[in-house]
């Protein structure tokens, strides 16, 4: 069902067939199925029910709501659970969507079917668990189906609040505020300190479709808010620390701060009192280091990370206070920062009476400066800050100070908080502040506490990446402008004296068989590559033995892909930091790599072998001119056509790219050798499929690039042949952008009238059939972009121009007056883009792991341009249909009969004429 139930799916399905018959026998049975099935087996077949509603309910699943509807009358609680949880699972689909006349029709009709059902069975439910108050096994299966119930209230709410929600909001609002003030200790595990527990499930379901409301500010909510906000922080105060409550807690705190937030709300927290109040009895308990968290610190560095890093997903309680923090800054700014540094002082004050014991004071005190602090920020950084609070005197006199502490086993997780808070702030800091942090930030990488130095390490990356606005007059646009842009604030020249320390403190981490592999360190690696380029070349050998070592030891066992990714990246960015520059180094590179490379491909490590197929493909790409493919690369050659390699699709992308490397730089090899036969077999295994159609495309497009035509001619008809019969087939959007980006791409090597004889002895007049339906109209609808645009301008061009068949008849002017459209429009498109690509890529983008493709950034290919003579596509034009013009005076009128009607395209035409001061 996963990988066949779309048969339309655009990276298809596999070859997986499910006939119509067996379709709608699955459709009629599964429901039932599940609900008579073990729980492990219904938990399959639940996530199957909603893999096939995601692609035909509702239009060809009319009786799936009715039949989930219709279980809502068992009296097992335990099938009224299943169903509910496929419900939640289907209507999932409803939340954070764009709004769309489609969705709308969806959304009413499951309202329509469902809204007054699950009112009722919740009330249902409801009265059911009043009447077991004593028996576990009756209680849980019926609070699984209630916190169900508030997620599909959730995802029916999340666009608009219904008519009927809006009726009955009083019903709701009474069920909700019952199950937030219930208690029951037969439903609590006192034993259990981690996992949540019924009551406490359904009560941060219940908050969340509170805050809902509250966020989109619906008004018949505004009656209940007063005493639902006491209720939630009632609930909040009798929360305990431990780790089971931590959903509850956060939940209810997003609650408050969303009220906290909003003007509108203010009269309930404007007191100065309350303010005290959330930050003393909320923020700062919140705020507290916990004992688990001392535990998870030590015992599971890897988890603490996880939760605590800015970029993560994870919701915990710091980081919910500080946003609240930030709430009550939005509204009350003076008195909350007041507060706020009262109490900073008092734990700093605690701190310092008993260092080795009032440490939390201080790691508190620092999240309090964190919360207050910041204005406005993003992964990126910190954008706006606090104006009354004074950032700097607290780095110099807090932060600073700990970290000169060169004593690595004293308050680790005080100086963990201190990092973060340097990294946090980093474009606030100048470049000279980045630099005194620097080597103290390399000290702290041979801490024992895997927290601080996997926090050194990302500090480092951070302030690597961290940019500032650079302004710089352009005299090209007059003798005032200014050009704004951004550059690296501390880059290669900065860090240039560090790098020894830094790479020794790195590596000394990374060949510590007692630790997991840190991908934060990975990444710092990679980064710090990256800003040295050239600078590198002195220690290259040394740092790749290093990056092999590792690569040989990860290989036995891959269990951490992101840092696997960054650990590749390292190795393309020595590649092209040296071979770019040096291509005499690229043997150097091909004897100390392929040892290793040739043991992943050996072991057939999977995870591995499209980097190592990447890396190839940028070593050949670097091999100096002339000098062939040499052994290595000849002897892999024909192992890479085994059709087994292109069965794994991660491998696909990669594969094209080498075969592309391979035609660049021995085309003439391959023809003497006798195998483009079959490199075009692998095409043909390509283009058959969806999911691999785009690789089809990108090696056709090498193959006819690089091959000469004389080789080409007896197989192009062939070509053409299985290109025609895919688009027969099934003309999906993006086939249709493939196959004509290539006709424009063989138009122009080869010309018009080559292309329109090879159309047309498959079928009388099948070329102007094609541009009519097929070409031109896809370009209307699916504008060209980067380097395609500069392909079909080209292709276009020479059918324009070159065509002289085309105005015969009127079909053809029709067609002619169509493609000289859509060439104006592609000339004149903002997008229009004709030069090459940059080689320098952006040293700062942020860049990771993809399970489907991980394309490696720093071992990106220039896209092929066909055309690197062709510097000037809109001169070719202009010129072109000049001399057209003053060739055959009929063409002259054509363009103005046939643009009479756009006039728009007509001015765009001038346009292009005058800049190049041509006229017709």
């Amino acid at each position: 069902v996963k990988k066949g139930w779309d048969a339309e799916a655009e990276d298809g399905t596999d070859g997986i067939v499910i006939s119509e018959n067996d379709r709608q026998l699955i459709k009629s049975h599964v429901v039932e199925l599940m609900c008579t099935v073990p729980p492990q087996i219904q938990a399959q077949l639940s996530e199957a029910i909603a893999l096939i509603a995601a692609v035909d309910f509702p239009q060809k699943w009319d009786n799936l709501l009715s039949d989930i509807i219709q279980k809502f009358n068992s009296p097992d609680p335990n099938i009224v659970s299943g169903v509910l949880v496929t419900a939640n699972s289907i209507l999932k689909r409803y939340r954070y969507q764009v709004r769309s006349d489609a969705l709308y029709q969806d959304l009413a009709y499951v309202l329509e079917r469902l809204q007054a059902p699950l009112l009722t069975l919740f009330k249902t439910i409801s009265a059911a668990v009043d009447s077991y108050p004593n028996d576990a096994s009756q209680l849980k299966p019926r609070f699984q189906s209630l916190r169900s119930i508030c997620r599909i209230f959730f995802s029916l709410n999340w666009q608009d609040l219904p008519e009927y929600f809006e009726d009955h909001m009083g019903e709701w609002m009474t069920e909700f505020s019952k199950y937030l003030k219930y208690t029951n200790p037969v439903l609590v595990d006192i034993d259990e300190e981690d996992e949540s527990g019924p009551i406490d499930t359904l009560q941060a379901a219940i908050i969340d479709n509170l805050y809902l409301y509250a966020d989109k500010d619906e008004e018949p909510f505004i009656p209940f808010l007063g005493d639902f906000t006491s209720i939630v922080w009632g609930l909040l105060m009798n929360t305990s620390k431990m780790p089971k409550h931590d959903i509850l807690a956060t939940t209810c705190i997003k609650f408050l701060s969303s009220l906290v937030g909003k003007p509108m709300h203010k009269g309930l927290f404007q007191q100065k009192e309350t303010l005290k109040q959330i930050i003393s009895n909320i923020v700062i308990p919140n705020l507290q280091v916990r004992e688990v968290d001392e535990e998870q610190f030590e015992d599971d560095p890897a988890e603490f990370i996880m939760s605590d890093m800015e970029e993560s997903d994870s919701e915990s309680r710091r980081k919910r206070s500080q946003e609240l923090l930030r709430a009550m800054c939005r509204q009350f700014e003076e008195d909350t920062t007041a507060i706020c540094m009262e109490c900073i002082g008092t734990m700093l004050n605690d701190f310092t009476t008993s260092r080795g014991e009032n440490w939390p004071s201080k790691d508190t005190a620092i999240h309090l400066m964190l919360g207050i602090s910041i204005r406005a920020g993003s992964n990126q950084g910190v954008s706006a800050v606090n104006d009354r609070v004074d950032l700097m005197q607290f780095f110099t006199s807090h932060i600073l100070t700990e970290l000169q502490d060169t004593d690595h086993s004293v308050r680790p997780m005080v100086k963990a908080s201190a990092i973060k808070f340097a990294w946090t702030f980093r474009n606030q800091f100048s470049k000279e502040n980045i630099a005194s942090l620097m080597p103290l930030l390399i000290s702290h990488l041979s801490s024992s506490s895997v927290v601080v130095h996997t926090y050194s390490a990302a500090a480092i990356e951070k302030f690597l990446t961290c940019k500032e606005i650079n302004n710089a007059n352009n005299s090209a646009l007059g003798p005032m402008a200014v050009t704004t842009s951004k550059q690296v604030k501390f880059g290669g020249d900065d860090i240039k004296p560090f790098l020894e320390p830094l790479f020794t403190g790195l590596f000394a981490i990374v060949d510590n068989q007692e630790w997991n592999e840190n991908e934060y360190v990975m990444k710092c690696i990679m980064r710090s590559l990256s800003s040295a380029r050239e600078d590198i070349v002195q220690v290259t050998q040394i740092v790749l033995e290093k990056l092999t070592a590792a690569l040989f030891v990860v290989a036995k066992n891959p269990r951490n892909p992101q840092y696997n990714h960054f650990l590749f990246e390292s190795i393309a960015i020595l590649v092209k930091s040296v071979c770019a520059k040096y291509p005499e180094h690229v043997a150097t590179f091909e004897g100390l790599l392929f040892p290793p490379f040739q043991t992943v491909l050996q072991m057939d490590v999977s995870e591995f072998t499209p980097y190592v197929f990447q890396i190839l493909a940028q070593l050949l790409e670097y091999r100096p001119k002339n000098t062939g493919l040499g052994e290595a690369y000849t002897m892999l050659f024909q192992p890479l056509l085994s059709p087994v390699l292109w069965d794994a699709k991660g491998n696909v992308p990669a594969l094209t790219r080498l075969l592309q490397a391979y035609l660049q730089k021995g085309a003439a090899e391959i023809i003497a050798n006798n195998q483009i036969n079959p490199l075009l077999g692998v095409f043909q295994k390509l283009l058959s499929s969806k999911a691999t159609e785009i690789g089809a495309f990108e090696l056709l497009g090498a193959v006819t690039y690089y091959v000469p035509i004389h080789t080409l001619d007896p197989l192009i008809k062939q070509i053409f042949n299985l290109l025609l019969m895919r688009l027969q087939g099934g003309k999906t959007a993006r086939y249709q952008r493939l196959v004509t980006a290539y006709f424009a791409q063989f138009v122009g090597q080869f010309g018009s009238e080559k292309w329109i004889g090879l159309m047309d002895s498959f079928q009388p007049n099948l070329s102007k059939m094609i541009l009519k339906s097929v070409w031109l109209p896809r370009l209307a609808a699916d504008a060209p972009v980067r380097m395609e645009i500069k392909i079909q301008a080209i292709g276009l061009t020479k059918i324009v121009c070159e065509t002289p068949a085309l105005l015969n008849n009127a079909e053809g002017q029709e067609i002619w007056v169509m493609a000289l459209v859509a060439l104006v429009k592609i000339l004149s498109s903002q997008a229009a883009f004709f030069g090459t690509p940059a080689e320098d890529l952006d040293q700062t983008a942020e860049i990771g792991y993809d399970p489907t493709f991980s394309r490696l950034h720093f071992a990106t290919r220039i896209p092929l341009d066909p055309f690197t003579d062709m510097k000037d596509p809109v001169g070719a034009f202009a010129s072109s249909l000049e001399q057209m013009c003053s060739t055959q005076t009929s063409v002259t009128s054509l363009i103005q009969q046939g643009l009479q009607s756009d006039q728009k395209v007509h001015v765009m035409l001038q346009g292009i004429m005058a800049k190049k001061g041509l006229h017709i």
